[in-house]
């Protein structure tokens, strides 16, 4: 009788969802495959192509391309878009995110409200914006005109469209991690004598870095393949206000492919490496947990 029963269990165990019966291992590799077909289909093959037709008519054609004076100010244009913005939203990221994790104060609410604004507004939409605010016939226009002030149409425009669109990358990566430290460590550290200062970068700055890089790492990837709203404030002038988005799109459209196909892979390079670098940085904050 005993046997019986161990016999029935061993037969409910084995039938119970989880367990390694040829049902489930079959069903688990059927969805590992269409996953790796929907990945294919939308990421590798994409990025196969961009490739191939870069290095269709062989590689001096593609060297060629970035021998082009219009081309590097487009590559020169949106390296310095990305220097001059990530390092800025960075600051905001930190300033607001400490701000809403450590203190209360009115209008907590639509400063985050605020934070998240770009995500939710189409970039074209901000652009015209700023055309709105900045332009000829803005409400600054006049008055910027009268000082031979260039913001649309140049790049203090380029930089402040960007900026807008990419703001809310370090901030909300930092707020729900200060949010969780808390305020203790902070209250004790100034109890024993430790400035504003000292406290910031020895308390909580330490614990949040690897959330802080993940932010700056997604900020500058947003940055540089940003199209809309530089796209509208820009004005596609060539050689002076195009990046490297704005570019391809001008080569292509001229059919010159192999270059506008060669622009795209260096900006894809750029992309992969920024995702190396961000998985990187998430195995070294697991490791470091």
């Amino acid at each position: 009788m005993a046997g019986g029963f161990l016999t029935a269990t061993r037969d409910d165990l084995a039938t119970r969802p989880g367990r390694d019966t040829l049902l489930a291992v079959l069903m688990r590799w059927v969805l590992i495959a269409l996953s790796l077909t929907f990945l294919a289909a939308l990421l590798f093959a994409p990025l196969a192509t961009v490739f191939f037709m870069a290095l269709e008519k062989g590689i001096r054609a593609y060297l060629a391309s970035f021998a082009d004076a219009d081309t590097r100010s487009a590559v020169r244009l949106t390296l310095t878009t990305a220097a001059v913005v990530v390092p800025l939203n960075t600051l905001f990221g930190l300033a607001a995110a400490w701000c809403i994790a450590k203190f209360e104060f009115h209008g907590k609410s639509f400063l985050i409200t605020l934070i998240d604004l770009p995500l939710a507004i189409s970039p074209v939409i901000s652009g015209m914006v700023y055309v709105l605010l900045f332009g000829l016939q803005g409400w600054f226009g006049e008055w910027l005109q009268e000082r031979d002030i260039s913001i649309i149409f140049a790049l203090p425009g380029i930089i402040i469209a960007t900026m807008f669109v990419t703001f809310p990358y370090v901030a909300r990566e930092l707020v729900p991690l200060m949010q969780q430290l808390g305020n203790d460590e902070e209250e004790a550290a100034i109890t024993l004598g430790a400035g504003g200062w000292m406290t910031f970068f020895r308390v909580p700055l330490p614990k949040v870095r690897w959330g802080l890089i993940y932010g700056v790492i997604l900020c500058n990837a947003r940055a540089m393949g940003e199209f809309g709203a530089v796209s509208v404030v820009s004005g596609h002038i060539r050689g002076v206000t195009t990046t490297m988005p704005l570019h391809i799109e001008i080569l292509y459209n001229e059919y010159n492919f192999v270059g506008a196909f060669a622009v795209a892979s260096l900006l894809t390079l750029l992309a992969v490496l920024t995702l190396v670098i961000k998985t990187l940085v998430e195995r070294r904050g697991y490791k470091g947990r």
